[in-house]
């Protein structure tokens, strides 16, 4: 598979995503790490992102709610190369309604080759890294073969 590099700026776009459950949690790790987010691009889903905005008293663009679409439009801006980190602090002991959107999303992190915290140590260890501050080249996959692949053929 072939490669091309994308330039994380120092400055990141990072999606704070937490399921209800798990609200709290995210409040307080964002309360903890208010100097390192405050140099950064905040995106959040509907509720989250408000809670997120009062707590550290700086603006988050935020989605719509998770089970009204908010998931998907991160997975899209994941796409569209507009977010550079993933926190999801999600349940893994309660069914959400909108699973098949939250793996979506997941997928998307992956695909795209970004980042990704799934709870409060992995989101400690990514937040806390060196490269946090500085200039990233992040490998993603050159997906232009599939597209092309994936075109109807003409006569």
């Amino acid at each position: 598979m072939d490669f091309k590099q994308i330039i994380m700026q120092p400055a990141k776009q990072i999606a704070l995503v937490a399921h209800d459950n798990m609200k709290a949690d995210l409040l307080d790790w964002a309360k903890f790490n208010r100097g390192s987010l405050a140099r950064h691009r905040l995106f959040a889903t509907g509720t989250t992102g408000l809670l997120i905005e009062r707590e550290l008293g700086q603006p988050v663009h935020r989605y719509q709610s998770g089970p009204l679409g908010g998931d998907q439009q991160i997975g899209a801006a994941i796409a569209e190369q507009q977010i550079d980190f993933l926190i999801f602090f999600w349940d893994p002991l309660e069914p959400q309604p909108h699973d098949p959107d939250v793996k979506a999303l997941l997928r998307m992190a992956v695909v795209w080759n970004i980042p990704m915290a799934s709870n409060r140590a992995s989101a400690d260890f990514l937040i806390s890294s060196s490269l946090m501050d500085k200039a990233y080249p992040r490998r993603v996959p050159d997906y232009s073969a599939h597209a092309e692949r994936a075109l109807p053929k003409t006569a």
